[in-house]
């Protein structure tokens, strides 16, 4: 059964988003259907100038407005660390967590054999380059965790090895709240692997109290 020419054009052109299987597609077409005439243009104009007006930043390879993005403009960031993630969205969840002061290298995506995406298809070289060429010191690798993340991260490593660069990847383990019955195989290795000294970091806090109350003392 056929819509029409027109709808069907859009039902095509939406089934090819990623996500997006026949059903999706009506309920999105049907829906821009129900919208008035200067919505429907809107998200057209959306399209247009999204298309028109971004690039990948010729530095860590996010999307960006500005060559080079804000954050590999911002002087203040540290140009000696870099932080490496497999999609432009993962630079924005980093800075939403406001826990990285250094700057970013967006890798495209994963190396995925079954998708045809090998480790070519990223910019794992230009990462190479970057490093070799403006005096980086630390790579953190933070690829998701789990068998295609941990396979770009070794090729990462791999292609980092001969440049004596520091590389690290992000702690991973059992997530606050979650207990250990409900935790997977690979939660609970990665726990041991990544666990921590406790009487390290009870005297790290007691010296920070000492010096707090030191500070108070002084104060009055």
């Amino acid at each position: 059964m056929s819509y029409g020419e027109s709808m069907d054009r859009l039902l095509e052109e939406l089934g090819r988003l990623p996500g997006v299987g026949r059903r999706t597609a009506e309920r999105l077409a049907h829906h821009l259907l129900r919208v008035t005439d200067d919505e429907a243009l809107a998200l057209a104009i959306a399209i247009r100038d999204v298309k028109r007006n971004t690039r990948s930043c010729s530095v860590c390879a996010t999307v960006t407005e500005d060559d080079p993005c804000g954050i590999c403009a911002d002087a203040r960031r540290d140009a000696t660390r870099i932080c490496v993630v497999e999609q432009p969205r993962d630079v924005i969840a980093m800075e939403e967590a406001t826990a990285w002061r250094g700057r970013y290298h967006v890798l495209g995506g994963r190396v995925s054999p079954l998708d045809g995406v090998g480790a070519a298809d990223l910019t794992i070289a230009r990462l190479a380059k970057r490093v070799r060429e403006h005096g980086v010191t630390e790579v953190v690798v933070a690829t998701s965790p789990d068998l295609e993340g941990d396979g770009t991260a070794l090729h990462v490593e791999r292609a980092l090895a001969e440049t004596g660069v520091r590389v690290s990847r992000i702690a991973r383990g059992v997530p606050t709240g979650t207990s250990l019955e409900n935790a997977s195989a690979a939660m609970l290795q990665d726990a041991i692997r990544g666990r921590q000294d406790v009487f390290d970091d009870a005297l790290d806090d007691t010296d920070n109290t000492s010096d707090r109350t030191g500070d108070d003392e002084n104060a009055s």
